[in-house]
């Protein structure tokens, strides 16, 4: 059974930093290109960041240079480091192994929530 577990969101004030977690198990995690994404409230889920499982990283144009994402094989556990948070980064974030289509998996959502 797989298992996308997120972590670590909260309420920030702009400018702040949060780390998102997703812990996985039942799946050959080193064979999966692992994502984010975000969905805000009255809003579609969008596309985040990757991390792909044969090398590199890509960013929503919204998010780069702000947020990183990385894994940790050896845990099998995905991170998304996000600095400079912004009103707008206010959503559910989302772990997702295998991309956005029939085939893929997904967490439960972490809420994230920035505010003054």
């Amino acid at each position: 059974q797989v298992q996308l577990v997120e972590s670590g969101g909260g309420l920030v004030q702009p400018g702040g930093t949060l780390r998102l977690s997703c812990a996985a198990s039942g799946i050959n995690f080193t064979k999966y290109a692992m994502g984010w994404y975000r969905q805000a409230p009255g809003k579609g889920r969008e596309y985040v960041a990757i991390d792909r499982n044969t090398g590199g990283t890509n960013y929503a144009a919204s998010v780069k240079g702000r947020f990183t994402i990385s894994r940790d094989n050896a845990e099998n556990t995905l991170y998304l480091q996000m600095n400079n948070l912004k009103p707008e980064d206010t959503a559910v974030y989302y772990c997702n192994a295998g991309g956005n289509g029939p085939s893929g998996y997904w967490g439960q959502g972490t809420q994230v929530t920035v505010s003054s």
